[in-house]
C-alpha cells in the first residue's frame, strides 16, 4: 500500500498542478496585463486570492490542529533566511512588474499560448540555468540570515498562535477595503 501510495504522488501533483494552472487562468491570471494591474493599484484580484489563500489556510492548519486532526509538530517548515528571501523577493517582484508574470503565471500563460508569457518563461529558465552555474559562489548569500527565533511567527513574537490569526484576518479585510477603495478610484479615473 504504501508503495502505491508513493508512486501516486508524482500524479497527484501533476493533477494538482493543472488544477491550480486552470483555476488562475480562469480567474485571468494568465494575462500580463491583469497582473501588472496590481503594481498599478487598479486590480487588487491577485492581491486579494494570494491573502486569502494565506489566511484560508492558516486559520485551517490551526482549526484541524484544535481539533487534533493536525499535529503542527509533523508540518516541515522551511528554515528562513532573511536575506535570501528579501533579495530573492526584490528579483521576483521586479520581473513580475517589468514582464507581468511570476514564474506559476508565466507557465499558465505559456500553456494558454500568450507571446509574452513564452519569452518571460524562456527568460525564466535562462536566469535559473544561470543562477545554477554560480550557485555555488552564491551559496553564503543562500544560507544568509538564518531565522533561529523558533520555527513559526507566534513562537518568535511570544504570543498565542490565536492572537497572530486575528490580526492575519484583521489585515486582510483591511486590504480587501483598501483594494475595493484602489479600484473604484481608478474606474472613477477611467484607468482600468
Amino acid at each position: 500500500m504504501n508503495g502505491l501510495m508513493a508512486a501516486s504522488g508524482p500524479l497527484v501533483g501533476l493533477l494538482l498542478g493543472f488544477g491550480f494552472g486552470f483555476v488562475l487562468e480562469r480567474a485571468g491570471f494568465g494575462s500580463g496585463c491583469k497582473l501588472t494591474a496590481q503594481f498599478r493599484l487598479t486590480d487588487w484580484s491577485v492581491f486579494k486570492v494570494m491573502f486569502t489563500a494565506i489566511v484560508f489556510t492558516a486559520v485551517g492548519l490551526y482549526g484541524l490542529e484544535q481539533a487534533g486532526i493536525v499535529n503542527a509538530e509533523s508540518v516541515y517548515v522551511p528554515i528562513p533566511y532573511l536575506w535570501a528571501i528579501a533579495v530573492g523577493g526584490a528579483l521576483i517582484g521586479a520581473g513580475f512588474a517589468v514582464g507581468g508574470y511570476c514564474p506559476g503565471t508565466s507557465a499558465v500563460g505559456l500553456m494558454t499560448g500568450r507571446i509574452d508569457a513564452i519569452v518571460f518563461f524562456v527568460g525564466l529558465l535562462i536566469g535559473t540555468y544561470i543562477f545554477a552555474g554560480f550557485f555555488p559562489q552564491l551559496d553564503a548569500l543562500t544560507t544568509a540570515g538564518e531565522f533561529t527565533h523558533g520555527d513559526r511567527l507566534p513562537e518568535w513574537l511570544g504570543v498565542p498562535e490565536w492572537q497572530v490569526l486575528v490580526v492575519l484576518v484583521a489585515a486582510a479585510i483591511g486590504v480587501f477595503l483598501l483594494g475595493g477603495w484602489f479600484e473604484r478610484r481608478a474606474r472613477a479615473a477611467g484607468q482600468v
